[in-house]
């Protein structure tokens, strides 16, 4: 075989391309990578540290924000805003953190915590971003000029809410969704090619900083979006009609968005006293049905989605009115162990958390201490931590692409080599 494979090039080249890792291939295209849950299909990282950290492979300056990047095709994009008066979108080079180019305009105002928002969404042709202040554009990867410009705010006869705007689009066949949260147009579906307005829903609540994103519930595809103090509910992705409603769990604030899980279940979070749900969505005759199958108070995530790894739920338990630090659950609800009480383990504040090669990654959003935790329910098992930011308000969604792990800070965005050498 290997005789065979030498003296044949065409031969040689297909099996050193099937024995690439994972990670040769491995995008992170929109919040919470490519099926929106936090984990990478990635192998081939370290499963220890050295001393100091892992390598830092680049830096990048990037005005205050908490706007993860999105990784397509070896590209970086990264929204970033600049002294409370226009947005850039950033495209950098994955190897090199070299700025490859940018699109910036107008988008002057200013919100509590201000600073850019949430990540792009990127296809293989266009990069499709929401700004603080409601721009929402369709920007071409190869002119890097805008293919459309609208604003989600203003076409709706909005203002800026209280935290401005804060989702990430998301993209089913030809729309891309997106949600202005106007009582006429809660969540709204536009032409990816033309931005022309193919349908809007009603509202189903105030406004919230949660992305409208696309579950397959029983054997029905559709938009999934919680609303502020108000339902959960399905939207028919073919003309925004609503499908089902839950209204037994309310959060005032809510960010992270309702997590799919096995056999139609989602399971819904919040900080603001809001804790936690879980819910089965059923067919009922030609409609749905949802039964609830339990709320709990003993876990509630204020910003960050938790992770599903082997039947256990993994959960950031912290907002402004607790600090759990990380929690595993069971699909049924029963905490097996939290980091909380017990000595010398982090809290992690509010830090963001992936999940890639069966290892957790998460950075505590105080400390800048970034941790590699192994998932198990049998209790907290840390595989090692490094400095890596002396900053503060690290809330930013992290990425994962080709082994190099993206994050930042308030000041710059950093990538770190994990993979195994």
């Amino acid at each position: 075989m290997e005789y065979t494979a030498l003296r044949n090039p065409c031969l040689a080249i297909v099996l050193m391309t099937l024995l690439l890792p994972v990670s040769a291939w491995a995008n992170w295209p929109q919040l919470q990578g490519e099926n929106r849950n936090g984990i990478s299909l990635e192998t081939g990282l370290m499963r220890t540290w050295p001393k100091d950290g892992p390598k830092v492979l680049w830096s990048f300056p990037l005005g205050e924000g908490y706007a993860g990047p999105a990784v397509r095709d070896g590209e970086v994009f990264v929204l970033d805003r600049v002294e409370e008066r226009e947005d850039i979108l950033r495209c950098l080079d994955l190897e090199t953190g070299e700025e490859l180019w940018q699109y910036a305009y107008d988008a002057p105002g200013s919100v509590g915590h201000s600073g850019s928002r949430t990540p792009p969404t990127v296809d293989e042709k266009y990069v499709y971003t929401v700004g603080m202040m409601g721009d929402f554009l369709c920007v071409n990867r190869e002119t890097h000029q805008p293919v459309w410009h609208k604003n989600i705010l203003t076409d709706f006869g909005n203002k800026a809410p209280r935290w401005g705007v804060a989702q990430s689009p998301s993209l089913w066949r030809n729309l891309v969704i997106v949600a202005p949260q106007d009582q006429d147009a809660h969540v709204v579906a536009y032409d990816r090619e033309s931005g022309d307005l193919v349908w809007k829903s009603v509202a189903h609540g105030r406004v919230g900083y949660s992305t409208p994103v696309i579950a397959t519930l029983a054997g029905v595809e559709q938009v999934v979006m919680v609303a502020g103090m108000g339902k959960t509910a399905g939207i028919s992705l073919e003309n925004g009609e609503i499908l089902w409603t839950y209204t037994g769990w309310k959060c005032k604030i809510p960010i992270p968005y309702p997590m799919q899980l096995p056999d139609d279940r989602l399971f819904i979070t919040g900080g603001y006293k809001a804790g936690s749900a879980m819910i089965q969505v059923q067919r009922d005759g030609d409609g749905f049905k949802i039964e609830e199958l339990y709320k709990t108070d003993e876990c509630g995530s204020q910003i960050h989605q938790p992770l599903f790894y082997e039947d256990h739920l993994y959960v950031n338990s912290n907002s402004n009115e607790r600090q759990d630090g990380m929690l595993c659950m069971t699909l049924g609800g029963e905490i097996k162990w939290k980091t909380k009480g017990a000595p010398g383990l982090p809290l992690f504040e509010r830090g963001s958390l992936l999940l890639a090669d069966g290892m957790i990654v998460s950075l505590d959003g105080k400390t800048g201490l970034l941790y590699l935790i192994e998932p198990t329910a049998e209790g907290y098992k840390e595989l090692a931590h490094a400095k890596i930011f002396d900053g503060n308000k690290m809330w930013s969604p992290m990425a994962l692409s080709q082994g190099k792990l993206l994050l930042r800070d308030q000041e710059q965005m950093k990538c770190l080599d994990l993979r195994n050498p």
